[in-house]
């Protein structure tokens, strides 16, 4: 449950979700292996050479025993022992090779996985981000794939390893002893069918720790985006409590894998020791009776250890495989999602130079979270090149939709959106926003230093271009008087500004970024009377000659539009100049007059 509300969203976006969490998940992810064939065939060639010694040391172990202990010549236990240092030594140099192979292969997968999940996050269209909370998305990026880096990074490498281990040991068994070989794979049954068993329900618990991790993120994540929101209600407690109870269910579902994955380790080594030591028994006998030499039942006993402890092992990465399935299959799904605002196959350039003429032809349009209800209902506006137009009216009126769709981040259902006479669809949407500054009514301030946050808005701009766009938007003074000037970090989300000052900043942001359209939402709203009239006045000049589309907060900004379009229910009601729009006794007339008879002459005319 949201900390705010039920948490819908994810929980459909869940139950949308192939159920199939097997290991083949993983594969789709195998292709950011591709590009790096060298480090493949080192770290291969070193798990090679690193299972081998291994299985040469069995045979070291044999000629030790038969031909250095038990003979009198002390040439040969000489060899062998040279034999033995030689494989270690062996055994060293290639475990350290597969080890940095393995590893730096794993780092470098998962940060080319990490880019390619981002870049793909930040171009899906809104619709994604109505079902899909922020937190699970960060959990995806980070959680899941540091589960992956361990895969890739340690555990691929161990398994391919101790699968060598296991083929090679087999064959020495078998040419030291077919008899007590046989004996040893009648036991391999009774470890590989529970192995199956116990490993799918590993497989079931991992993925549920998974979700109850991705949970924990998202509320952790909503908590702190409303801080003040929650410290002016007084429900820290709350909050907490509720924190609380995602934790110990995270915990609980952490525990439950861990439990599983123990028992099937476990099982493992108590089954295929148990085997061992039966096997030796016997083979005991061999020795006593002259079937076997000391030294080939410890090499045999050598080979079964070695045998034994891959199965062990393989067993435990198979645990781990299976936790990292679920984490995989989060990620391919996100690496699949499609954006529901996509460039056309053969995209068109937009004209230049641009012009700024903008049109919306009886368009109609539901967001898909409400798609029984328009937002824009045969909504047509036609706005030339240069004009200054405000879009007022009530809340739900669809202004704001109005200025989604002209930065295409929905497609209309009908009609459409034309920028300089081109319809968007046929361009790339990246493109037709170059075209457009917004200035939000909800600033957006990035953690970062004020030079880097105006930037934003060209990054190609050096110092001198952003002070003076901070200059024409007011900024300049109170960013200078910050303790190191431009250069100060200003704090999550902008912290340590104050609103209005924010608003400015977003203002510098659009006038560095010079666009040919300029979309105002409200954009002097958090200013005061005096701040509001600088910034104004900066405004004034930065929409000479330039289409702005502003949508009215303020009767001043209302007053000097060329014209204002009153929107009601997605619809165009009426249309003009304040002057003629209040003496036609309408909608306008009854919003600006409730403005007049504020107590104050900044009182809202709409808040959408």
């Amino acid at each position: 449950m949201s900390i705010f509300g039920p948490g819908g969203g994810q929980r459909a976006s869940r139950g949308d979700r192939d159920k199939s969490k097997k290991i083949r998940q993983i594969r789709p992810l195998l292709r950011y292996v591709g590009p790096y064939p060298a480090m493949v065939a080192g770290a291969v060639v070193a798990l090679t050479v690193s299972a081998a010694s291994v299985l040469a040391m069995g045979v070291g172990l044999r000629r030790l025993i038969d031909e250095g202990l038990g003979g009198d010549n002390i040439h040969l236990l000489n060899t062998a022992l040279l034999y033995l240092v030689g494989m270690v030594v062996l055994l060293a140099a290639s475990t350290f090779s597969r080890f940095y192979c393995v590893s730096w292969l794993g780092e470098r997968v998962v940060a080319d996985i990490r880019r390619a999940i981002m870049a793909r996050i930040l171009r899906l269209s809104p619709v994604f981000f109505e079902v899909n909370k922020t937190g699970e998305l960060l959990s995806r990026i980070t959680t899941d794939t540091t589960l992956l880096q361990t895969v890739i990074g340690s555990q691929a490498s161990s398994a391919l390893r101790n699968l060598l281990l296991l083929t090679g040991g087999i064959v020495m068994l078998f040419i030291t002893s077919p008899r007590l070989t046989g004996l040893v794979f009648i036991l391999v049954p009774v470890v590989v069918v529970p192995i199956i068993v116990l490993g799918r329900r590993v497989r079931q618990r991992s993925r549920l720790s998974q979700d109850r991790i991705a949970d924990l993120g998202g509320h952790a994540e909503e908590a702190l985006n409303a801080i003040h929101t929650v410290q002016a209600f007084g429900q820290e407690g709350n909050i907490e409590s509720r924190f609380g109870e995602k934790v110990d269910s995270a915990f609980r579902s952490a525990l439950s894998r861990v439990r599983a994955r123990a028992v099937l380790t476990a099982f493992v080594i108590l089954f295929v020791f148990s085997g061992i030591a039966f096997v030796l028994w016997l083979g005991g006998h061999d020795v006593l009776d002259g079937r076997l030499s000391g030294g080939e039942l410890s090499a045999f006993l050598f080979f079964a250890v070695v045998v034994a402890g891959s199965v062990g092992s393989l067993s435990e990465v198979y645990g781990d495989l299976q936790h990292a399935a679920g984490a995989a299959e989060r990620l391919v799904e996100l690496l699949r999602e499609e954006s529901d605002i996509a460039a056309p196959e053969h995209p068109d350039a937009l004209p230049e130079p641009p012009k700024g003429a903008v049109a919306l032809q009886q368009v109609t349009f539901r967001y898909p979270s409400r798609p029984d209800e328009p937002a824009l209902d045969a909504y047509t506006l036609t706005v030339a090149p240069g004009e200054h137009v405000a879009l007022v009216g009530p809340s739900g009126a669809g202004k704001t939709t109005v200025f989604n769709l002209l930065l295409r981040f929905y497609d209309p259902d009908q009609g459409d959106v034309q920028v300089d006479g081109m319809d968007l669809r046929r361009v790339r949407p990246e493109d037709a926003r170059t075209r457009f500054g917004l200035v939000p009514q909800e600033p957006v301030i990035f953690a970062a230093d004020a030079w880097e946050n105006i930037r934003f808005g060209r990054p190609d701009a050096d110092n001198q271009a952003v002070r003076a766009a901070a200059r024409a938007a007011g900024a300049e003074a109170f960013l200078d008087a910050l303790p190191e000037g431009f250069a100060t970090f200003l704090g999550e989300k902008g912290m340590r500004l104050s609103g209005g000052q924010k608003q400015r900043l977003a203002i510098a942001r659009a006038i560095l970024r010079n666009p040919a359209i300029l979309l105002l939402d409200e954009a002097t709203s958090a200013l005061d009377a005096e701040s509001e009239r600088a910034v104004q006045e900066a405004l004034e000049t930065l929409m000479a000659g330039r289409t702005t589309l502003v949508i009215a907060h303020r009767l001043a900004t209302v007053q000097k539009a060329d014209r204002i379009v009153v929107m009601e229910q997605g619809r165009v009601v009426a249309e003009g100049t304040h002057d003629s729009l209040v003496t036609e006794d309408g909608l306008y007339a009854r919003l600006a007059a409730l403005q007049f008879e504020s107590p104050e002459n900044g009182a809202p005319l709409s808040a959408e």
